[in-house]
This record gives C-alpha cells, sequence and structure tokens, in this order.
C-alpha cells in the first residue's frame, strides 16, 4: 500500500519533538498523537515497544481515526484502542471534542450525524469544519473508527461471539462490520482474534481495559469515593470501586453493575461489567471515563496549579483527578440531600430514598442490592413530593428541589452530561429553587465535567484556605484557572489529611 506523507493538522508537536517522544516511550504523550510507520503500513501509540522505525518512515497523526484515514492499520502490541483521549477543557476546540465524546458515549446507534450537529446547535458543515481542524478527519470517519476500535478491543479481550461484538460496537449489520474490518485491518474478526491473546472471561462478567495517561493518583479519588458512596447503590472494597448500573437506551432500562480497578503497572483501568450491559456497552464505558477523569492530562494540571504550594507546602499531587459521576441525577440528588450537612448524612439519606423508591435488583455483591431511580419516577411519585421524602427526614425545601431537578431532565428543559455548555446548565439549574451557588458549582464539577468549576463558599474549601473571606478565596482562585475543581480536591484531600493527622496526635 502506497501512503502519503503529508504533515496532519492539529499535531501538539513538530515531527521532530514527535520523534524524539517516540525514542524515549514518553508516557505523556500517549493519546496525544500516533505513529504511522510507511514500511509495515501500521500505527503505533508513542509508548510502543517494538523496534524503532526509522525516522524517514515516519508520519504522525493528532488520532487514531486519522492515521486510519490514510490507510494505516493499529498495532496489535500496543493496541491504539487503550489509548487515552483528550479532555474537553479548550474553549475552541469544545465543540469538535463535544462531538467526539457524544460519538463515544453511544456509537450514535440512536442518532445521525445531523442530530449530533443539532445538538450542540451548530449546522453540519461547521460541524465538519471544526471536526477537521481538531482530528484531521470527518465525524463519519472518525466514528467509524471508534466503532471498528471497540469491536477490536471486544474481539481481544473477550469471548464474546463475533455478532455480539458487532452489535455492541454500534454496527447493524454483520455482513457491514466484516467488510468494514477486513478493509480497514485486512483481517477477518476471526482471524484477529486468533492473533489477540484473547482471554478467558469470569461467568459473571466482561473485562475490558480502559487506558489513562500517568500519573494517576488512585488512592486519593477512590477514598473520595468511598466517604461518598450510597449504601446499597456503590461500594469500596479494597481498591475496587462497585456500583449497580441503571442504563436506559429508548423504552428499555438496562439493568447490571460494574467492578473497577487500577492497574498501574499497565496504566489502565480494569472494568468488569454484567453481561446484561452488553446493548449499553459504550455508554457504560463512556461514564465510566468520565466518573475516573480518564481524560486528564494531569501533567498540565500539575504545572497550572504550581502556586497552590504557597497555600501549604506540597499541596498539589502528581497524577490528581476530579472525580465525575455516573449518573448525573444520582450525584445532583446527593448534592442537594448534602447541603449544610455532613457527607455521611448525606449518604443516609440518599440511602433511605434509595431503599424506598430505588429498583430492587439482584448481584454478586451482597452489599449491592438497588439502582438510583431514574427522573421519571420520582415524577411519577403521586401527591406532594413532601409526604414521600419527609418521613425519610428530607426537609420540604430539599424534596421540592429534587422534584424540580427530576421535572426538568424528564421534560429535556437542563441536559447534564460532560458534552453539555456547561454555562448554559449552571445557569438554568440556578433558576430551580433551592439550587444556590454550592450546588451549582459542585454538580459542575461532577455531573458536567467542567474543570473550572470551584465552590468557594463550601466549609472545607474555606477551612482549608484558613477561613479566608470568599470574595479572597475567589480572587486567589483566579491563579488556577482554569482547573479550579482539581484546586478544590487537593484543598479537600490537604484539609482531610490534616484533620488525620490532628485526630492522630490526640490518640497518642
Amino acid at each position: 500500500m502506497s501512503m502519503t506523507k503529508t504533515r496532519a493538522p492539529g499535531l501538539p508537536l513538530d515531527d521532530k519533538a514527535c520523534y524524539a517522544a517516540l525514542q524515549a516511550h514518553d508516557v505523556r504523550f500517549d493519546g496525544r498523537f500516533f505513529c504511522g510507520v510507511s514500511s509495515t503500513g501500521i500505527y503505533c501509540r508513542p509508548i510502543c515497544r517494538v523496534k524503532l522505525p526509522r525516522e524517514e518512515n515516519c508520519t504522525f497523526f493528532v488520532s487514531a481515526a486519522a492515521a486510519e484515514a490514510a490507510g494505516y492499520r493499529p498495532c496489535l502490541r500496543c493496541r491504539p484502542e487503550l489509548a487515552p483521549g483528550l479532555a474537553p477543557v479548550d474553549s475552541v476546540l469544545r465543540l469538535a471534542r463535544s462531538a467526539a465524546l457524544i460519538m463515544e458515549k453511544d456509537c450514535l446507534t440512536s442518532r445521525k450525524i445531523s442530530e449530533l450537529a443539532a445538538i450542540l446547535g451548530i449546522t453540519d458543515r461547521h460541524l465538519r469544519r471544526v471536526f477537521f481542524m481538531e482530528y484531521g478527519v470527518s465525524p463519519v470517519q472518525y466514528l467509524q473508527t471508534q466503532r471498528l476500535l471497540l469491536a477490536k478491543s471486544l474481539l481481544t479481550d473477550t469471548r464474546l461471539t463475533v455478532t455480539d461484538v458487532a452489535m455492541a460496537a454500534g454496527f447493524g449489520s454483520i455482513r457491514r462490520f466484516n467488510d468494514l474490518f477486513k478493509k480497514h485491518y485486512h483481517l477477518t474478526p476471526n482471524e484477529l482474534r486468533k492473533k489477540g491473546r484473547s482471554k478467558e472471561q469470569d461467568n459473571d462478567g466482561i473485562t475490558l481495559s480502559l487506558g489513562y495517561r500517568p500519573p494517576y493518583a488512585w488512592g486519593s479519588l477512590i477514598s473520595f469515593l468511598a466517604a461518598r458512596a450510597i449504601p446499597g447503590v456503590e461500594s469500596v472494597a479494597g481498591d475496587t470501586y462497585r456500583r449497580t448500573v441503571a442504563v436506559k437506551k429508548g423504552e428499555t432500562i438496562h439493568y447490571g453493575w460494574i467492578s473497577v480497578a487500577n492497574r498501574p503497572t499497565k496504566n489502565a483501568l480494569s472494568v468488569t461489567l454484567a453481561p446484561t450491559l452488553l446493548p449499553v456497552l459504550s455508554r457504560v464505558l463512556a461514564r465510566i471515563r468520565f466518573l475516573f477523569d480518564v481524560n486528564c492530562s494531569p501533567e498540565k494540571v500539575y504545572e497550572k496549579l504550581a502556586t497552590m504550594d504557597d497555600v501549604a507546602p506540597n499541596i498539589r499531587v502528581p497524577g490528581i483527578r476530579a472525580p465525575g459521576c455516573f449518573d448525573p441525577f444520582e450525584m445532583s440528588v446527593r448534592a442537594v440531600l448534602g447541603q449544610q450537612i455532613s457527607v455521611k448524612a448525606a449518604s443516609t439519606l440518599a440511602m433511605r430514598l434509595v431503599n424506598l423508591i430505588g429498583a430492587k435488583m439482584d448481584t454478586p455483591f451482597e452489599e449491592l442490592a438497588f439502582a438510583f431511580p431514574q427522573p421519571d419516577r420520582i415524577c411519577a411519585l403521586e401527591g406532594r413530593i413532601e409526604n414521600h421524602l419527609g418521613p425519610l427526614g428530607i426537609t420540604g425545601d430539599r424534596a421540592r428541589s429534587i422534584l424540580a431537578l427530576a421535572t426538568a431532565l424528564t421534560t429535556n428543559s437542563i441536559t447534564l452530561s460532560y458534552s453539555a455548555n456547561p454555562r448554559e446548565a449552571m445557569e438554568k439549574l440556578r433558576k430551580l429553587p433551592g439550587f444556590g451557588p454550592w450546588t451549582v458549582q459542585y454538580i459542575a464539577m461532577r455531573a458536567l465535567g467542567w474543570p473550572d468549576a470551584f465552590p468557594h463558599t463550601d466549609h472545607g474549601v474555606k477551612k482549608a484556605l484558613s477561613g479566608r473571606p470568599p470574595q479572597d478565596i475567589l480572587t486567589l482562585s483566579q491563579k488556577w484557572s482554569p482547573w479550579r475543581s482539581y484546586a478544590t480536591i487537593l484543598l479537600w484531600n490537604f484539609l482531610a489529611n490534616k484533620l488525620e493527622v490532628q485526630k492522630e496526635s490526640c490518640t497518642q
């Protein structure tokens, strides 16, 4: 195959720098570019450990889709489908990256590209233009690559049938899947499975890997989630996070469970999920990526937050992540319940709500027995909402706030998603009863994935900053923009560690 060497648009480095990173196998560039090798017709991640190709044979691409559009096949050793993505923080590029995130969410199995453009409030033509500027390919080419790479991962890592793989990856036709796979990879799906290293699967679940860009402060993130876990819905056992899942697709709700653990030697999360979630696999994986902030560029965050060490020595932690959420409604309800009470008390109230109106379900884990209720379940409660939630210890004001949010989500007047416009969503949230500055900022951080959210009125933030007035805290925080969500997590962790040290000194 003839490979044309041209300068790819959107590369973060010039060709010399890309080749130097390739030589060093520098993990900080994993997912930032891919290297196509003309002598083999294969493209790799910069961390690939194959023999270093000659510089004149290398062409560098900003995305896997761009490499495949140029005729290259993915490397079977470094597996480009496991490379981490790019965090959607640059406002100039946000449209293209928002479109990519929506595609990754469900492989557009229920939408067309024109509908995607409409969701983003732009024309098809503008979407194609900004998308090509960022990724070097059209949205259709990018989507096709996403489907093929997900299928490749399933073929390599699971024992699912080829038919199940095709359907889970978003292909409506087995014939179409086989034709595209052979065209792009010069192998049939079964031939690739024989070449790959398929693993025997646990009968109770399907296990896949999600790559991330190291370092990764897993301990800090898992501690944060453990403290806020809703009993019956979430649990943390050792270093493993588990939860129940309810994902609605069309008129059907798919129930199941997930278990997520860190594999630091592979720079990847190991994700095991119930087979019942296969019809919504891409959506579940997208939510897990968001919950664990897999697309973060940790070195950027660490560098930008250098001035935080002026607050306290070594307050920064390499690889800090801003936890997202798996279910935006669930997290937002918990935020409402947590207004002006302790973290533990909010978890107790959320548990009572789940026990009352959550969906009972069976899982392999004794501590997981309920799925958090969908917004329409709240809206369907007859009579006054206070009569249902009041006996649980939830105040009337908070009960009405929860109903208002459920109504807004059910009628689509508000969208809580990492692909939504955060400023528009925050403005709409402020108009709901009981949604003050703290609640809106917290939801922006965890449900919208807004990296610059900053709940400056938060008790923990004020305490970590030695009781500074809110306006002074806001002024100080401008130095940390646009990574103030990460700064908030660092402040909370700093306060928690400080209190733990004080507690230990008192017991000695």
